[in-house]
């Protein structure tokens, strides 16, 4: 099969999730969203269940390919969070809405947690070595806690709702990552 094709319907598939959520996640609704010949989403990904094994794999991919830097101290460290913080409010905001969707979705199609709960450990490893890299005195309950947080803030940054963010110090991530780092932490 052709690959480019693939992941042209794969992106148009995270598309429609982040637009339509999960329900409206159908092979017309892909095939509409990636202006391809009505079946052609059929022809690729048979059934709804490969639609949604397809799309939670190339979320992760793109997740995957994002550049990270190793923070050598806790500036880099603040940096590093606010940059990822800042991209699901911006440029990754489709994927972040298509992730929360998939999320939502595993908690009715079981085996779609799998890979979600895969991908999520592997979140929760890289956070912990990362605040263990910028030199904290990180435990795994402490790690855990600076990444739950930062998951807790992902649905805040997708709904663009100013109150919300002002509210929970999302409108300005700078404070939010060293309030939460200096709260897990202590202040430095």
């Amino acid at each position: 099969m052709n690959q480019e094709r693939r992941d042209r319907l794969r992106d148009a598939a995270i598309d429609v999730l982040a637009q339509s959520g999960s329900r409206g996640l159908t092979h017309r609704a892909v095939d509409a969203a990636a202006d391809v010949p009505l079946g052609t989403t059929k022809n690729y990904f048979p059934t709804r269940g490969a639609l949604l094994r397809a799309s939670t794999e190339r979320i992760i991919e793109l997740y995957e390919a994002i550049p990270r830097t190793t923070p050598a101290d806790r500036p880099g460290l603040t940096t590093l969070l606010r940059t990822l913080l800042e991209h699901a409010r911006g440029p990754g905001r489709v994927r972040v809405l298509a992730l929360l969707e998939l999320q939502r979705e595993a908690t009715r199609t079981p085996w779609l947690a799998a890979p979600l709960d895969t991908f999520a450990a592997a979140d929760f490893a890289y956070f912990e070595q990362a605040q263990r890299n910028a030199g904290l005195p990180v435990t795994p309950q402490r790690a855990a806690t600076v990444t739950l947080a930062l998951h807790a803030a992902l649905p805040h940054l997708v709904a663009q709702s100013p109150a919300t963010q002002t509210a929970a110090g999302l409108d300005d991530l700078d404070t939010f990552v060293n309030t939460l780092l200096d709260t897990v932490y202590g202040a430095t």
